[in-house]
Parts: structure tokens; sequence; C-alpha cells
């Protein structure tokens, strides 16, 4: 008998929106940290962090993805994720899961404003619709 491997995503949320990421790309999650600001960079750049020894530039995903700023709150997380052997901190408003997903739709031209060229797949889950993105292709504008 043959076993079906489900590939495994972290399950966040940024406003209102579910996403997803492969989890092999996360290499942890943190919670938000004081960010030293670095002058004269780009807008989506909150700064840089120390952690543990490694200097890890930060992103708002928010602003990538074209929405408004927000005030952290507890729930607040950095994803450390992998980007072409580096580091970078992406801040999300929330970590809910990590999941499967049963059912893989490929995605629309445009989801929410964003466009559809930004997600792999929309993951069917039992509470949402959940986007799953091209980290790459997303950091690929900074």
């Amino acid at each position: 008998m043959e076993a079906t491997i489900q590939k495994q995503y972290v399950e966040f949320g940024v406003d209102n929106e579910h996403y997803a990421i492969p989890i092999s790309d996360v290499h942890e999650i943190i919670r938000m940290q004081e960010i030293t600001e670095v002058p004269n960079g780009r807008h989506y750049v909150k700064g840089i962090i120390n952690l543990r020894g490694k200097i890890v530039p930060v992103l708002s995903l928010r602003v990538l993805l074209d929405m408004k700023e927000a005030a952290e709150t507890k729930h607040t997380r950095i994803l450390v994720v992998h980007h072409q052997e580096e580091a970078i901190g992406v801040i999300v408003d929330n970590v809910n899961k990590v999941t499967t997903f049963s059912d893989i739709q490929p995605p629309p031209e445009n989801v929410s404003g964003i466009s559809g060229s930004l997600f792999t797949g929309i993951g069917i889950s039992s509470s949402a619709l959940v986007g799953i993105l091209k980290l790459d292709e997303i950091l690929l504008r900074v």
C-alpha cells in the first residue's frame, strides 16, 4: 500500500486574508522584536534584526502586497524564510497553523487585487480559502 505524502504549509494571516507558504521555506517563526531601521531603505524594508548573531533584513508583507500598514499586535510574527541562500524576515499579522490541503486549485488572474502570478494556487481548508504564495516571486519584487 502506497502512502500519499502531502506537502505541509505554514498558514498565516495578513489583514483579513489567509495565506500560506511551504513549510520547507520557513526557517523559524519568531515573536515581533525591536527592529533597527536602515537609513534610506526601501519603504517595505522595516530594518534589520540580530538573530543569534546573524543580521537578518525584515520586510513588511503588507507593503509588498500593496496593503495599508497596521499597528503590530501581540499576534504579529516574523517568518524567517530562506531566499537565495539568505535569511529574510517577513512580518505577518498572525500565524495560524501548519496545515496540508486536500485540494489546491490554480490561482485566478487576480486575488483580492493582487496579481494571480504571486500565487502557486488556492488551498481549500475547512475554515477558508488560502492563497499559497510564491515566496520567490514576491521577494524578487524587492
